[in-house]
């Protein structure tokens, strides 16, 4: 698990492409808990570039 945060479009997209990885990820793993974080992240980012213009 590599999270970090999304700044820019290009991390917005890596991210959007990681979470389609992972998308089906059996609770209790480490991957269910990379998808939400990710969820969380990419829900923030798009809240403040998309909601507010």
């Amino acid at each position: 698990m590599n999270i970090k945060p999304i700044k820019t479009e290009e991390d917005y997209n890596a991210a959007l492409q990681r979470l389609e990885v992972i998308f089906d990820a059996v609770p209790g793993t480490p991957e269910s808990d990379e998808l939400e974080i990710l969820g969380k992240l990419i829900e923030e980012y798009e809240i403040k570039h998309f909601l507010t213009e």
